[in-house]
């Protein structure tokens, strides 16, 4: 009785799940939706540092103004100048279940191990660019998810990325849009940049679930993205678009929408994007 009740809810919103086992879920607790604080890397200033960068003209109002573009949706936005290191965002520190996003935090771990089989690497490939679930949910237990998260976190410098509470959902996967810059930041650098360049490039626009990904910065000219969606119990629908553009800005545009519907979502995303790229176009 409990599982038809959930799929009529799930049916009733023509919700399609990037990370189905989270439809089962109740809303997060009170502790995942308080932001951590954030510690600022070295080589990393926020918006506080002197004027060094394109972005330096775009002020901690302008950035809160263009998430406001949002309108219902909680919106976290980051954007890092790979050339400075300078950082711009607004509730960047504001944590957010990943949805697929995770699908990049294991694959940058999963692609620093000695001997990869070619079924792994395909298997990789196809969860950063179809953002394939059944293939993030072999990998996730072949490459020992929950322990991954940890290590990309040290590795990368994160400061709000944690591993979920229960091992099972990779969708709940805490992220800031902060910490998804700094792991672009820290990609790019890093030998596992080609693979993982490549298979975001590579994305289609229709994900293998059948979702239409192409919202947020996939299918911005100049730009690759790893994409993220998931419906989550009672009404929020989680869309996230995270990526590099003109290979010169990590951006990363996450959201929440209390409404229940995928349209009203979408449009939230796709407005907070196109505002934000506007003044990125402008000032670069």
């Amino acid at each position: 009785m409990r599982w038809a009740l959930i799929l009529f809810l799930v049916a009733a919103v023509f919700a399609i799940p990037d990370a189905s086992p989270c439809l089962a879920h109740a809303k997060p607790s009170a502790d995942v939706s308080r932001g951590p604080d954030l510690v600022s890397e070295p080589d990393i200033s926020d918006t506080t540092s002197e004027p060094s960068s394109a972005i330096s003209d775009i002020s901690a109002a302008d950035i809160s103004d263009i998430a406001a573009t949002g309108g219902a949706s909680d919106v976290g936005v980051a954007v890092l100048d790979l050339e400075t290191g300078q950082v711009v965002s607004t509730q960047g520190d504001k944590p957010f279940y990943s949805a697929s996003l995770s699908k990049l935090i294991l694959a940058v771990d999963a692609l620093q191990q000695q001997q990869l089989s070619a079924d792994d690497q395909d298997l990789i490939h196809r969860a950063l660019s179809a953002s394939d679930d059944n293939a993030m949910d072999v990998l996730w237990t072949r490459f020992d998810g929950m322990d991954a998260i940890g290590r990309v976190t040290t590795e990368a410098g994160l400061t709000g990325t944690h591993a979920p509470d229960d091992p099972s959902q990779w969708g709940e996967v805490v992220i800031t849009a902060d910490d998804m810059v700094r792991l672009y930041h820290y990609v790019l650098g890093s030998s596992v940049r080609d693979a993982v360049v490549a298979a975001l490039s590579a994305a289609p626009a229709t994900a293998a679930d059948g979702f239409d990904q192409a919202f947020g910065l996939l299918g911005v000219t100049g730009a690759y993205a790893k994409q993220g969606w998931m419906y989550y119990l009672p009404n929020e629908v989680y869309l996230h678009s995270a990526g590099v553009l003109d290979n010169r800005y990590a951006v990363a545009v996450l959201t929440t929408n209390p409404t229940g519907n995928w349209t009203t979502a979408r449009e939230s995303i796709d407005t907070v994007t196109r505002a934000l790229l506007g003044r990125l176009t402008v000032q670069g």
